[in-house]
């Protein structure tokens, strides 16, 4: 990437990081450590797993483009040497470059961006690309980052209605919480129904064929389609292929991610054992389910702030624990968060070595 734009990353990121640490009241802090002991390590130690399976969605999206590609490019070398396609040699060139580990640390930079940036998916994205694109080429790399957001809305989907039928079948349900929780199941299908569709036919064209719509953009998007249609035909077409061609690597990196959400509820765990011994693994998936939903309403927000803390209160006090507790696992999750952004933005200078 140009170091100008990375300084660039950093120093964005660097700033939302400072603003939000002075939100902090570090008397309570201090408190919520000394509380939370050494399961406050398990804490932040769970993330640094959790990293390795979310790379491992992406690099096996990248690898099953690689294949698709390659798949391709071997009808072409029927009619025509490998010697000749010195282009081809090129691509699998770049592609042998992509290091899992270097994929780590850009996975790892690119989520902090993200919980620094109002809007979330404003900030870790177009770094991944840009950082990835000298090593596969822009239309690949925008496919995969592409490709690796919408599986990981996917499962955030599936997550949400796993979340619902373990609360029917685990918690009592009055008629005003089974409206919600029939509202809440409607939304997740319809989003799961959105993302299939743009699985089998792409889903970068029809979304800039909305914004045509949109009142102050309408100028700009007929614009960049007229200028960059044909990127934007091939990447639709490099997203398909993962859900068309590849079945088995749609549902295996899909499944990944939703391991990985189910997982994420051993950070919640972990906390509650300090002040409820009691607490079980299914409470902590509905609270984690119930709050990211909450939060990502609010997505707009840096850091959730606010809307993280909000969701934890009204999930504890649904399952029948005190509003303190909340307000402890809100704390405990929201240093973690720090914790893991200034790893991030740190990464972000770490130059990837070149032979």
């Amino acid at each position: 990437m140009n170091k100008k734009y990375q300084n660039g990353f950093f120093v964005f990121g660097l700033l939302i990081l400072i603003l939000m640490l002075t939100q902090l009241n570090y008397d309570e802090v201090w408190t919520g450590l000394r509380h939370t002991g050494y399961w406050f390590f398990a804490v932040v130690f769970i993330w640094a797993v959790l990293y390795v399976f979310n790379t491992l969605t992406w690099y096996i999206i990248i690898n099953s483009q690689d294949s698709s590609l390659s798949a391709g490019s071997a009808s072409a070398d029927v009619q025509a040497p490998e010697s000749k396609n010195p282009k081809g040699k090129d691509e699998k060139n770049k592609t042998s470059a992509v290091s899992f580990w270097w994929l780590y640390k850009v996975t790892i930079s690119g989520f902090a961006l993200n919980y620094a940036t109002p809007g979330g998916l404003m900030g870790g994205e177009p770094y991944r690309i840009m950082e990835l694109s000298p090593m596969i080429g822009t239309e690949r790399a925008s496919s995969s980052v592409i490709l690796y957001v919408m599986t990981h809305i996917f499962s955030h989907f599936c997550f949400w209605l796993l979340a619902v039928g373990l609360f029917v079948l685990t918690q009592p349900v009055h008629l005003y919480l089974g409206i919600l929780l029939l509202l809440i199941t409607a939304f997740c299908i319809a989003g799961i129904w959105f993302f299939i569709k743009g699985y089998r036919k792409g889903l970068t064209l029809r979304l800039m064929n909305l914004m045509k719509h949109c009142p102050g953009a309408k100028r700009w998007t007929r614009r960049f389609i007229e200028k960059h249609g044909s990127q934007l035909d091939t990447i639709d077409k490099q997203i398909a292929s993962l859900h068309n061609q590849n079945p088995k690597t749609f549902i295996s990196a899909v499944l990944i991610e939703l391991g990985v959400r189910v997982a994420s509820a051993l950070e919640i765990f972990f906390i509650l054992l300090v002040i409820m011994p009691s607490a079980n693994y299914i409470q902590c998936i509905l609270i984690l389910a119930f709050t990211s939903l909450f939060a990502n309403m609010l997505f707009f927000m840096p850091l959730q702030l606010g809307g993280r803390e909000g969701g934890f209160i009204m999930s504890v006090n649904g399952l029948g624990m005190t509003a303190s507790a909340g307000i402890f696992v809100a704390l405990i999750v929201r240093i973690r968060e720090l914790i893991w952004t200034a790893i991030g933005l740190l990464l972000i200078k770490i130059e990837r070595k070149k032979k």
